[in-house]
């Protein structure tokens, strides 16, 4: 756990002293998270969704994320216009309180409290949940949120040319065989490379003087992906018959994990708002550090 919170918090303040430092150019941000969402996203996806195992009874587990993303883009987009947001503001804030960082901070937290009979509940929700709404509707969010051309072909077009979907693609067609162990290799460490670049992209682009501005919205993200997910997810899943306890608690904590990174990234790169996307990242993995514990009490 003490290593997880070093690599988040070194990552991010090395990402706010670099900007400060004027030693990196003002398009640090962009490039890195170009290479997150074109090389190690889609490292990540090959490597972790081809060595996934299907188990059919963790099947309802790995829905769940996907209810927190539409109950985050019907919360937000309801409420939202109505306390003055932008449109660009409402996508960043359906971006980041609709994608829950299941896997560099869900899997260490989850293990540290639930132990490692836990995991494999976690990885499930992780790899089918996340992965596959940050592959597919998220992107597709995302790209017709800020295109101009909102023509389905076209939108269709970026979601099917998005080297993450893409690698998702492949590693499903490609699950039945085994790869060479040197392919595991590299697509590994390819992929580790993902949370400390994107950690670092979202410091470059935190500015904390901003947060006196963005307050409503940050309450109302927050709040959303700390709180009201969760108990959302509690409830939907009291309504299924012969959940075992383990998998209800596990559900339940990784709906309560803080925004995604790669999310936040996602947003930045189509212009969705990129301060505010950082601001929930950089604000909502300390917290949630404090309000995951919380919850697993509450449950308790």
């Amino acid at each position: 756990m003490s290593q997880l919170v070093g690599v988040l918090a070194a990552s991010l303040i090395l990402g706010a002293i670099a900007r400060r430092s004027g030693r990196f150019p003002e398009q640090t941000a962009l490039v890195l998270n170009a290479y997150v969402l074109n090389v190690a996203l889609p490292a990540l996806v090959l490597r972790s969704v081809h060595r996934l195992t299907l188990v059919p009874e963790l099947l309802v587990a790995a829905v769940t994320p996907w209810f927190v993303f539409g109950g985050a883009w019907l919360f937000f987009r309801t409420l939202g216009p109505r306390l003055g947001f932008t449109p660009q503001t409402v996508a960043a804030l359906v971006l980041t309180g609709g994608l829950s960082n299941t896997a560099f901070v869900g899997l260490p937290l989850i293990e540290g409290l639930m132990g490692r009979e836990g995991l494999q509940v976690a990885v499930v929700i992780d790899q089918l949940g996340s992965f596959l709404a940050l592959g597919t509707v998220a992107t597709l969010f995302a790209a017709r949120a800020a295109a101009k051309d909102a023509r389905p072909r076209t939108l269709l077009k970026k979601v099917l040319g998005f080297p993450p979907f893409i690698a998702l693609v492949i590693a499903f067609l490609l699950h039945p065989w085994a790869w060479p162990a040197w392919v595991d290799v590299v697509l590994g460490r390819l992929g580790d490379l993902l949370t400390p670049l994107a950690l670092f992209s979202v410091g470059f682009q935190l500015r904390f003087s901003q947060v006196k501005g963005r307050v409503r919205a940050l309450v109302l993200g927050l709040g959303y992906k700390l709180a009201l997910a969760p108990l959302a997810i509690a409830l939907l899943l009291l309504l299924v018959p012969g959940m075992s306890r383990l998998t209800f608690d596990v559900s339940v904590l990784q709906a309560a994990m803080a925004p995604m990174v790669t999310g936040a990234i996602l947003a930045a790169d189509h212009g969705l708002d990129p301060e505010l996307s950082a601001l929930m990242v950089g604000l909502g993995i300390p917290l949630s550090f404090a309000t995951v514990p919380c919850a697993l009490w509450l449950l308790h």
